[in-house]
């Protein structure tokens, strides 16, 4: 039997030695990024070199391509997407799908690290019975984070009771609130920081829930954390950690698809109906807490997936046509933007950072179409998915940080 006193000194000397190696990983990241300017002092330094854009400094030394990767460094926006297996087994249930990240100063993937497994996310994304598509997984990005909301489980059931949220800054996956009605084909969006849910269906269709909308104060949350010094995984007494109900809808016509409730100037839009079809449309008023009508020249125009950058500005491509065009809200009408055989097909778009990002259904051999919107006139490319993957969704998020301090290096 061995000695309890050598046991405790074997630990103690177990923990110095990490302790050891951990202060010297830090000390030899200061190293590597002390000198940034020759000169100036390290804090100024990095002021100095914030004001410049992160590809600018990426190749120009190992420091400074060091510092954009580090906490101190504003993050650039990067990609976040899912991805499915090209295999075309639709006998297959196990729908492996895999969370990458995109960083475009280094063009790399890489993938996020795993959602806790407990409880285990399973989520359904083929199936048998629907051969010709994807059963939805609905995600919202809020304050630079992304957020699951709603998927479907094995038994077609609601693959998530919480919303399950990444946040690319700490690397971290934690869950959110018990919602009041778990959901699958529902309508999801985000306005303001806060996070909105509504209509779908949960294990069985129910008129009371096809009806009803949640809400979740997600940036109130955020900021109490921030205040307090705690994690988004802190509960403390009166606070907004919770769902609540919000204005209903009229009726269940929302709940035949899973739908893209778009943040637009303080309010929500979507339509009942993806693609080309005939469709209705609402408008959530969030000071109001009120319903309207679509207006017309919007509901006209919405033929396609639709995205609005910071909130500001809505684009929509058009499913069929290709067609790339921006709302103007005095006109209550869509501008022609550009048009492109790669568009074609578009299912999900982002927007973000001057940038319009487009998942296609069989065409682009899986991979994303990038439009950068600033540019006149419009540039497209397309981004190569990893081998053996095509996109399912796109998401513009801050880059994931590098707790670990191994930052990408220049080839």
């Amino acid at each position: 039997m061995a000695n309890p006193n050598q046991t405790t000194a074997v630990v103690s000397a177990c923990r110095n030695t990490v302790k050891r190696q951990t202060l010297t990983k830090h000390h030899r990241h200061r190293q590597e990024l002390s000198d940034l300017i020759p000169g100036l002092p390290d804090h100024i330094a990095e002021l100095c070199l914030s004001r410049v854009h992160p590809s600018l400094l990426y190749s120009v030394c190992l420091s400074w391509s060091r510092l954009i990767y580090s906490p101190c460094f504003p993050p650039f926006l990067s990609l976040y997407t899912v991805l499915s297996s090209k295999r075309t087994d639709h006998s297959d249930l196990t729908n492996s799908i895999q969370f990458f990240n995109f960083d475009p100063i280094s063009s790399r993937w890489a993938s996020l690290p795993p959602p806790p497994p407990d409880p285990p996310l399973r989520l359904l994304l083929r199936h048998p019975s629907f051969i010709s598509r994807y059963l939805p997984i609905q995600f919202v990005s809020v304050s630079g984070h992304l957020i699951l909301l709603a998927a479907t489980a094995h038994n077609f059931s609601p693959a998530l009771s919480r919303p399950l949220i990444f946040n690319p800054l700490s690397r971290t996956w934690v869950f959110g609130p018990q919602l009041a009605s778990p959901r699958r084909w529902c309508a999801a969006g985000a306005i303001n920081g806060a996070i909105y849910v509504g209509s779908g269906i949960g294990s069985y269709f129910s008129a009371d829930v096809a009806k009803s909308v949640e809400k979740w104060d997600f940036l109130h949350n955020k900021k109490t954390a921030a205040v307090t010094g705690h994690c988004l995984t802190t509960r403390s007494k009166g606070s907004s950690w919770k769902w609540e109900k919000v204005k209903g809808l009229k009726d269940g016509r929302f709940s035949r698809d899973a739908i893209d409730a778009v943040g637009w100037r303080g309010k929500l839009c979507m339509v009942n109906v993806k693609g080309h079809a005939a469709k209705e449309g609402l408008v959530y008023d969030t000071e109001k807490d009120a319903w309207e009508d679509m207006p017309e020249g919007m509901l006209a125009g919405w033929k396609g997936p639709v995205a609005a950058m910071d909130e500001e500005v809505m684009y929509v491509v058009e499913e069929i046509k290709g067609a790339l065009k921006k709302y103007d809200p005095e006109r209550d009408d869509w501008e022609y933007i550009m048009e492109s055989e790669r568009l074609i097909g578009a299912q999900q778009i982002a927007a973000g950072g001057g940038r319009v990002c487009v998942v296609c259904s069989g065409s682009n051999n899986g991979g994303i179409v990038v439009l950068d919107v600033v540019a006149m006139p419009v540039r497209l490319w397309i981004l190569e998915t990893p081998p053996g993957f095509e996109a399912v969704a796109v998401h513009i998020l801050p880059r994931m940080s590098q707790p670990d301090l191994l930052f990408p290096v220049p080839p």
